[in-house]
């Protein structure tokens, strides 16, 4: 949300790259000796609002603490636009924090996300704009007090008293402080990252101010932990020399997450190279790990109001637990010596679909030896959000009387994906009555009804999420239910 992301278009082309480009393909993600008590996450905007949510629901490997810029307390829209763009932005008065704070306790207790008690030694670096226009320093004060609930006071920074607009802040890089455009990195002579880093970390050596070197920048396969849902195939890592596969040295991580607008197809690679947590890395022994949206997303937004998944603040949540994921990988190397390369698993057989119902299929194979976990593909799409452990899984919101096709990788302890299987295909079962119901209607009367939803003026197809084309009266679509809250975009025989 590195602007007005929901209601108001990017204007102005795209700025050119800043620091050196991608040369070589996207590698898979490493797996590095990192300390996991020490692992972090931050963010701008959406970023902040998306650092909160997996703060808290993955509280437990999240511990260390999290830094938020211009974000909001956690689950504060309630799945809802209205209240994105409403009081979690432009009107904070109206956050229920007590009701976000009770949220959480019951989703805890019910296991949809960590236990609380994670937070309790956590630190947190919260920062607000004066002159921020987009997300009001309201509600990064109804964040204070959200973590007034869970996080010791004394563990909590809270600046805001420089007079910068809706941006990432520097102490010597981007916009004049005042400014609100893109890349959305201002110059405010202060370094925001240095600031927060060494308040979650403590003491840190001095930054490294000198020119990075190219080859600790490494662009990774994304698309090995989630495709679709509004992410990009590839993700970018900041990895210091002395972290490197085969080095000795046990290293800290943080993650760092972009705003709206702010994702490699529309800054390119600014917000990676020049927000300033990289030289800190650098002396550090901290790995920097920049997951990315696409363009897919609404306005290269994080999920942080249900755009993607109704579960998008919980641990279930596709892009949460598609970036917990890449914490695991990166995670889990244990240094010394370079590890061999992995030998390539085999492709499962026997893969088969059974029990379909009008919105979902269920797909088995036989087990591959050496194989740690399974990934599914439907027409070529990865499915799963978290690695499947069993020789089964189901795929669920799938539209009625559709055949598709479906492929599985094996993957090594690391992930690393074998060859691809046979593919397997299966028709789902008619709607409800084997006959399904279909309605004419404009975007606006449909989102009425509840059979699509609105955001950043365009209409989306409830359960599917089709685009429809703009949110009035004027366009008109016909929307077939397929299953109980999933239509898609069609007709009736």
């Amino acid at each position: 949300m590195a602007f007005n992301f929901i209601r108001v278009a990017a204007a102005g082309a795209a700025m050119a790259l800043c620091g050196v480009g991608s040369v070589h393909a996207a590698v898979n993600l490493p797996a590095l000796k990192i300390d996991k008590t020490q692992t972090t996450v931050s963010g701008l905007s959406s970023g902040g609002f998306m650092a909160v949510q997996l703060h808290v629901a993955y509280s437990a490997t999240f511990a260390k603490g999290a830094g938020v810029v211009a974000g909001g307390p956690f689950y504060c829209a309630e799945g809802s636009v209205v209240n994105a763009t409403g009081r979690c932005m432009a009107s904070p008065a109206g956050i229920p924090t007590s009701t976000l704070v009770s949220t959480t306790n019951t989703w805890a207790s019910q296991g949809v996300i960590d236990p609380v008690a994670n937070l309790q030694n956590s630190k947190v670096y919260l920062f607000s704009g004066s002159l921020d226009s987009v997300v009001k320093t309201g509600v990064m004060d109804a964040l204070r007090t959200y973590y007034n609930s869970f996080v010791p006071a004394a563990n909590v920074v809270y600046k805001k008293d420089i007079a910068a607009e809706h941006a990432m802040v520097t102490d010597d890089y981007g916009n004049a402080c005042s400014t609100k455009g893109a890349p959305y990195i201002s110059d405010c002579n202060f370094d925001l990252a240095g600031a927060m880093l060494q308040h979650l970390y403590g003491t840190l050596n001095a930054r490294n101010n000198a020119t990075l070197p190219t080859g600790n920048y490494i662009e990774f396969n994304q698309s090995e932990f989630i495709t679709n849902h509004g992410m990009a195939t590839t993700g970018w890592a900041y990895v210091p020399q002395a972290c490197q596969a085969g080095g000795t040295a046990t290293c800290k991580l943080h993650v760092v997450l972009h705003g709206c607008k702010q994702n490699l197809s529309d800054v390119q690679q600014q917000y990676v190279r020049n927000t300033g947590y990289n030289r800190w890395a650098d002396t550090n022994n901290i790995v920097m790990l920049y997951p990315q949206t696409s363009t897919a997303a609404t306005n290269s937004c994080w999920d942080w109001w249900g755009y993607d998944s109704a579960n998008y603040s919980k641990k279930s949540g596709p892009q949460m637990a598609a970036i917990k994921a890449m914490v695991d990988r990166v995670s889990s190397g244990t240094g010394g010596t370079t590890p061999p390369d992995p030998v390539a698993l085999p492709a499962p057989t026997g893969v088969s679909t059974s029990g379909a119902t009008a919105s979902s299929m269920a797909i088995g194979w036989a087990a591959v030896t050496g194989a740690a976990s399974y990934n599914v593909y439907r027409n070529a799409n990865k499915v799963n959000a978290l690695p499947v452990t069993a020789t089964s899984y189901t795929d669920t919101g799938l539209a009625a009387s559709t055949t598709y096709s479906w492929t599985v990788r094996a993957a090594d302890a690391n992930g690393a994906e074998g060859a691809t299987s046979a593919a397997a295909s299966g028709t789902t079962l008619a709607g409800s009555g084997g006959t399904a119901t279909c309605t004419t209607a404009s975007n606006y009367a449909h989102t009425l009804a509840g059979r699509a939803y609105a955001a950043g003026g365009y209409t989306y197809a409830l359960g599917s999420n089709q685009s429809m084309g703009l949110w009035n009266v004027f366009v008109t679509n016909t929307l077939k239910q397929t299953s109980t809250n999933y239509y898609v975009i069609g007709t009736c025989p």
